[in-house]
């Protein structure tokens, strides 16, 4: 594998940082995904929309406050500055929260990018070495010159076998991030509306 590696070019070592960075990036991420799954407390953003729902203000806030749920972050922030513009509150914890879950994709989204291009200049300059060595050596040396071909092909290999395998977690974990979205969005509508009963009923008395 070593002197396949080596047979690859210099271009190989950038795609050598670029795999390492796209690994570390997929691992941090999948931990950060399985971390705030296991932190998941529907049963506290339950309670938060019950209480808001009777009126208890202060005892969804204190819930929100105990919870280490992002959902009921967001509820209990938007509560706790509701007086200001609950709306407003609501949305910058929201972006808050989305942007933890999206921290590291455009690190992955420029890897799947620069992958394949890295390899395609490796497939450049593996071409121009075997075009100059036909005119150095006599053809009937034909190791020296598949030598170029063979390092075109390999670095070509290794930038799409990169962009592949990065684009799997990078889709994944573009997918959890709209399943956060739609969560908040859901629970902060909710909210919402519970927030506006008071209002209806006082408005058709």
């Amino acid at each position: 594998m070593w002197r396949v590696f080596l047979q690859g070019g210099p271009i190989m070592w950038p795609l050598l940082v670029t795999s390492c960075i796209a690994l570390a990036v997929v691992v941090e991420r999948l931990l950060f995904i399985e971390w705030e799954r296991r932190r998941r407390d529907r049963a506290t953003v339950d309670e938060i929309l019950r209480q808001t729902e009777n009126g208890e203000i202060a005892g969804a806030i204190r819930a929100a406050n105990r919870s280490r749920d992002f959902v009921a972050r967001v509820l209990g922030y938007g509560l706790a500055h509701r007086e200001r513009s609950f709306s407003n509150a609501l949305l910058r914890a929201a972006n808050q929260e989305l942007e933890r879950f999206s921290r590291g994709l455009a690190v992955l989204d420029t890897i799947i990018t620069l992958a394949p291009l890295l390899g395609l200049l490796g497939t450049v300059t593996g071409l121009i070495r075997s075009f100059g060595l036909l005119g150095t050596h006599e053809l009937g040396a034909p190791a020296a010159i598949t030598g170029g071909i063979a390092e075109a092909l390999i670095a070509t290999a290794f930038g799409l076998g990169i962009a592949i395998t990065a684009l799997i977690p990078f889709n994944y974990l573009n997918a959890r991030l709209e399943d956060a979205r739609h969560e908040i969005e859901d629970a902060a509508t909710h909210l919402e509306l519970l927030l506006m009963k008071p209002r209806e009923t006082q408005t058709r008395a």
